[in-house]
């Protein structure tokens, strides 16, 4: 029996495959699901829209708590009415029981209806699972139209004055209402919502402003220290270790450290930052906009050099010694070695370094949280879909800029990965 034999590139594909898996379900798949999630208007505030509802539905547990009280309100203000009055609240409670029949002719709503019943009775909390039930498009339409008219209907009685608690018709109706669920698909309004929306490109302009300033500052300070800490001098081991102190600090503390040393009456750094003329007043670097964006630049220089720093000294270490004295017998200068020696050799790391950076400064969150909250024009994409998510409990319009997000950094590392890769083919290519 002839045995066949995978090919070279059948072999790599198959060894890549289970990496390709792992991605795809730790990378991709919460990418998909905000994505999902963003193309319904969920709210954590709202009963009626905490999860996707697709089709319309009832909540089984708001209604078997809240029927009951629609009925004995009816029943209570007809026995306390005299005349037509009375008559009209005896027809809407015998409405609002036909309305209840035809919703019972459903044998799961019924035993649904039943066991949550029995479930608040007990004081026992009621399974989700058994929470939603899905209406018919006829059964909605019986359901809105009762309720529609009950409430018509007592809104005029308790004008005419024929209600002994008018105030109470308002609340046993919208009780009954809330339980009924609409669909909350919306497709893709928040994104067509977020392209004409002011403060979504201010954040977005807050982002690469902080992204492109702060990365191109630790470049050309991680590069000054990448290059001191390679040369050979007393001590080096000890500055080396010094120089990744503020990337070891965690950010919160460092941001909390920042925002102390900024403070407007005991800041040190604001007071330096007075005497030297750097700013009028010692509370304007919190305050301000201008002020503000800069000292959150700043910290995030402080912070985060040293690991560019870092990056960039291990692509120093791996240029051979000896093209620098081949240089210098050539006559060079340590300009010129810099420019035809260091900076060519160093191009892929800087582009991965540039990369790391870059995608980390756009996804910037903790620190600026920290610092400023976000106020006075330093609020980024991500502080927004923060906000949107989780102070305004609106997980839809937070899913979609979680999404946007996403698809800034995917075209950042794209640019990126093309350019690197394009290097690296060209140096292989050269060689």
């Amino acid at each position: 029996m002839k045995r066949t034999s995978l090919s070279e590139k059948q072999m790599g594909y198959l060894l890549i495959l289970p990496a390709i898996v792992v991605i795809l379900v730790i990378a991709i798949w919460p990418v998909v699901r905000s994505f999902w999630i963003s193309l319904h208007d969920i709210r954590l505030n709202d009963p009626t829209k905490t999860e996707v509802h697709n089709t319309y539905g009832l909540d089984m547990e708001r209604y078997v708590s809240t029927l009951p009280n629609l009925l004995r309100y009816l029943k209570k203000e007809a026995d306390a009415a005299n005349g037509p009055g009375k008559d009209q609240l005896l027809a809407l409670r015998q409405q609002a029981e036909q309305m209840n029949a035809m919703l019972m002719q459903s044998g799961e709503i019924a035993a649904r209806y039943q066991a949550i019943d029995q479930l608040l009775l007990e004081f026992k909390p009621v399974p989700n699972e058994m929470k939603y039930v899905e209406l018919s498009d006829g059964q909605i339409d019986s359901v809105r139209t009762t309720l529609d008219r009950i409430g018509k209907e007592l809104g005029e009685l308790g004008r005419q004055k024929q209600l002994s608690k008018p105030e109470g018709a308002t609340g046993v109706i919208q009780g009954i209402s809330a339980s009924v669920i609409e669909p909350n698909y919306v497709g893709f309004a928040f994104y067509k919502q977020f392209l004409t929306d002011a403060r979504m490109w201010q954040a977005l302009y807050n982002t690469l402003f902080f992204t492109v300033v702060s990365v191109a500052v630790e470049l050309v300070l991680g590069l000054w220290i990448a290059l001191l800490i390679n040369k050979q001098f007393f001590g080096r081991g000890l500055v080396r270790a010094t120089v990744l102190i503020p990337w070891a600090i965690p950010t919160v503390i460092s941001a909390m450290m920042w925002k102390f040393l900024y403070d407007g009456q005991n800041g040190i750094v604001a007071h330096l930052f007075e005497v030297m003329g750097l700013v009028s007043d010692m509370g304007v670097l919190l305050t301000t906009k201008a002020g503000a964006m800069f000292s959150v630049i700043l910290a995030d220089v402080w912070k985060t050099t040293p690991f560019m720093a870092l990056l960039l000294f291990a692509g120093l270490q791996t240029i051979p010694t000896s093209l620098y004295e081949a240089a210098q017998v050539d006559g060079a200068s340590r300009m010129q070695q810099f420019f035809r020696i260091t900076l060519p050799m160093l191009r892929s790391t800087l582009l991965v370094a540039l990369l790391f950076r870059t995608l980390d400064a756009f996804r910037v969150f903790d620190l600026i949280y920290a610092l400023t909250g976000g106020a006075n024009s330093t609020e980024t994409i991500t502080i927004l879909a923060y906000k949107t998510m989780f102070a305004q409990m609106s997980f839809g319009e937070g899913s979609a800029l979680a999404v946007i997000v996403f698809l800034c950094v995917a075209l950042i590392s794209i640019g990126y990965i093309k350019i690197l890769g394009a290097d690296l083919l060209g140096e292989g290519g050269g060689r």
